[in-house]
């Protein structure tokens, strides 16, 4: 028993990856929804060794907003999509991270990872398109987009590269 006990501590990976939601909060705020969100972003080594070899990772966060029909499917009232790309700069020994045509340069990968893992004031959907009486909800994820990997590494991608959380919201 305490063989199959050893063993299995010694199977488990030194470096777990996951990604956790720490927060999640919608708001109302100057005539939009709009959404907070705050995650813990674990790494693995597989996915730390790529990207110290130049590989760049692109992460989504995707919120969209759903008005209940009893009659009918949700109708999605809105949706935003965020994407970083991160990567690691060999010759200056530095990081960036990019969102849309904005870029900024870290010195460590945990300085790096902070902005995406922290959004306050992610504008959803204008508060007109609310109707009162109507019952909505947000459905939201943080993934890593392993569909933008180079295609060799997509071939034999296993659990270390599964990152993702779904979380849905009522609005109040």
């Amino acid at each position: 028993m305490a063989l199959l006990w050893g063993l299995s501590v010694l199977a488990t990976p030194a470096w777990a990856q996951a990604v956790e939601l720490k927060q999640l909060k919608l708001e109302r705020r100057d005539g939009e929804l709009v959404l907070d969100f705050s995650t813990r972003l674990s790494l693995g080594a597989a996915i730390e060794d790529a990207l110290h070899r130049g590989v760049p990772l692109y992460f989504n966060a995707q919120a969209a907003v759903y008005r209940n029909r009893w009659y009918w499917r949700d109708e999605r009232m809105g949706r935003a999509i965020r994407t970083w790309r991160l990567a690691y700069q060999p010759l200056t020994a530095s990081w960036r991270l990019s969102l849309g045509g904005l870029s900024q340069g870290y010195d460590s990968l945990s300085e790096a990872l902070a902005p995406l893992t922290r959004v306050s004031g992610w504008h959803l959907l204008a508060l007109d398109k609310i109707e009162p009486g109507e019952r909505y909800y947000v459905e939201f994820s943080f993934k890593l987009d392993n569909s933008q990997l180079p295609q060799p590494m997509q071939i034999d991608l296993g659990g270390d590269w599964k990152l993702s959380v779904e979380r849905s919201l009522r609005v109040e």
